[in-house]
Formats: C-alpha cells, structure tokens, sequence
C-alpha cells in the first residue's frame, strides 16, 4: 500500500476522483483540485496539519456563500486517502463549517485585506483574466465534445480538459479576488518624494559603487528579470518612507550591505 510519504497529493486527487462515478466526478473535481492547488500538486499528506486543513475551510467559508457542499467533496477525498493508508489521521474531521449565522456577502467581504497594485499592475492582472475567461469558455466546449465519447474510463482528453479548466477556474477565482480588492497606487507622489510602491528607485551600492534601478511593486507583481521587487523585501522593507539622499542598510546572509538613494521616480 502507498504511503503518505509517498504519494503526492496531485496523484491521489487522481486516483481519488477516477475511483468516483461519472455523475459524481464532474461536479467534484474543481473544488478538490483547488483544495490540492492550495497545498500543491506535490506536497505529500505528511506536510498536511489538521491547523492548517482547518485554516483551508476557514478561508473556505469567508469566501464562498457554498462553501458547506464544497468542503463535503474534500472531506470524502480526505476521509479517502485515511482509508487507502496515505494519511494516517483522519483529517476530514477538521473541515468544520461554522456553526454562526452565515454573514452578508458585504460582511464576508469586509475581512478580505486590500491588495495595493500600481496602475500597470492592475492593468495586466485585469488582461489575464480576460484571456483566462475566454479558455474557459473553450475548456468547456472541449469537455462537452469529449464527454461525447461516453467512455469515461480511457478518455484521457476528457480527462486532460477538465484537470486544464481545474486549473483556468482556480486563477480565475485568485485574480477576481485580487483585483475585487485591490487598491490603485496614484502614479502623482507628494512633494517630498517618500519611496512607496510604484516608485522607481536608483539607488548607489557605497561599497562598490555600482548604482542599481528597481521599482518597488506588491507581491503578486514581482519580476526579478525586469527590476520589480516586493516593498516586503528586505530591501523593500528599508527604501519605503525614505527619501532622495537617505542611506539605508539592508542585512542579507554575507552580512550588511549599504545603498544610498540616488533618485526616486522617473
């Protein structure tokens, strides 16, 4: 029997929804791929912790109005896996839902922290999504003709389109939430030209004298390949509030390195 050291959570997803009626598979398959994406398609059931299945259920129900059906497909792809041996605690006993009186949309809502994203940001975010509503579309064109096949137990492109809008639907529903929450950062800045997300930042290494460009960005825009850092970086967290002329110093694993900031924006 395959452990739980062993198996990925990914290849029990698998096994788990191939086990399942046809009827019975497709309306489960999102919501346990979600729940497999939220861990990763790697991570094996001993990295999984009854706080943290708890915490998913939590998250779960602040988010989704039906979040009680939903945690019912993984609490049977859980109590599953107990059965197969891959976990050895039951771990569906700590999807609980909240026994409160389920809140407003407006109130659930409320709880949601704000993502701040620069105007570009937001604009790209914005584009993916379009793009990804559009696959959708054709995802589930591309189901409809393979279920047509009536033969669901060898029907690998039925199999491969729904594992694929897996995938599309829960980018979808991040990128709703993102930017359903978002705040645009304004391009104009004050007078006195405080480093703060958006901004471009040149700032000169005192050790070498190498001058280095970056432009501080939220975490979901980071691109290391362009210059954007995260303002929670270590060097982020050091240049916001600043101002042209300070010198800061950023620790890092050789020890302490000392920039001072040359100019602030275009």
């Amino acid at each position: 029997m395959t452990s739980g050291s062993e198996i990925s959570l990914g290849e029990a997803a698998r096994r788990f929804l191939a086990d399942l009626p046809a009827e019975t598979r497709s309306s489960s398959q999102q919501e346990i791929y979600r729940f497999v994406r939220w861990y990763g398609w790697e991570q094996t059931f001993t990295g999984l912790v009854p706080a943290g299945v708890a915490n998913y259920a939590e998250q779960l129900s602040q988010s989704d109005a039906d979040y009680s059906q939903k945690l019912e497909s993984i609490r049977a792809f859980l109590s599953y896996a107990r059965k197969r041996g891959w976990s050895k605690v039951n771990l569906a006993t700590h999807l609980k839902t909240r026994k409160t009186k389920s809140k407003s949309t407006v109130s659930r809502g409320s709880k949601r922290q704000p993502v701040s994203l620069t105007e570009q940001g937001y604009d790209e975010l914005k584009a993916e999504l379009t793009v990804l509503q559009g696959k959708r579309l054709q995802l589930i064109e591309d189901i409809r003709r393979a279920a047509a096949d009536k033969d669901f137990r060898e029907n690998a492109p039925l199999d491969a389109a729904r594992e694929q809008r897996g995938h599309v639907e829960g980018r979808i529903i991040e990128l709703e939430a993102i930017l359903g929450s978002a705040i645009i950062l304004e391009e104009a800045r004050e007078v006195t030209h405080t480093a703060s997300l958006g901004d471009e930042i040149v700032l000169q290494d005192l050790a070498s004298g190498e001058e280095v460009r970056y432009t501080l960005v939220s975490p979901t825009e980071v691109d290391a390949t362009s210059g954007k850092i995260s303002g929670a970086s270590p060097i982020g967290r050091a240049i916001v509030g600043k101002v042209q002329g300070n010198v800061v110093e950023v620790t890092v694993p050789a020890g302490k390195l000392r920039y001072k900031i040359l100019r602030i924006g275009d």
